[in-house]
């Protein structure tokens, strides 16, 4: 299969905002877990502010063999830490459509990512999978391309 990547622009904040709703969707229905209310007008608007604001970078799949359909995208800002050496990425949302999983799509997109990490000057990559174990496929895929698990859980605070 060939899979051609490129960065998104705002123009591509319906395509991305899309892919994070299927996400979310896919989230809820695997665990079980209380279903939210997306607004998806408001979903592209925000995905757009941000893509414009540099703040926000997405990288788009895309099945060259038909016709350029959309497959996945890896959504992706910088932080910064002191354990990290600095500034380093968080892909923040990943997403192939179940279609095209296992045929190298998430494996490109990483490495789209991973290029740009590099040539920003940061040293890392990190990421949080969704819930476990109604996702250990994803902590394998992750795990074959190099990714390492580096404890703790994932916690949250509403401060609005």
């Amino acid at each position: 299969m060939q899979i051609d990547i490129r960065q998104a622009t705002a123009e591509d904040a319906p395509l991305v905002a899309d892919f994070a709703n299927r996400l979310t969707e896919e989230i809820i229905e695997r665990t079980g877990s209380t279903p939210v209310d997306i607004d998806r007008e408001q979903t592209i608007d925000l995905c757009r502010k941000l893509l414009d604001s540099g703040r926000y970078r997405v990288w788009l799949a895309f099945d060259g063999e038909s016709g350029g359909k959309p497959v996945g995208a890896a959504n992706l800002c910088e932080s910064c830490a002191l354990y990290a050496g600095g500034s380093f990425g968080i892909i923040q949302e990943f997403y192939v459509l179940p279609a095209y999983r296992s045929q190298d799509v998430g494996a490109a997109l990483l490495r789209a990512v991973e290029e740009y990490g590099r040539q920003a000057g940061w040293r890392r990559l990190e990421l949080c999978t969704p819930p476990l174990p109604e996702f250990g496929r994803t902590l394998a895929f992750y795990e074959r391309n190099a990714y390492t698990v580096t404890g703790g859980r994932k916690l949250k605070r509403r401060i609005e």
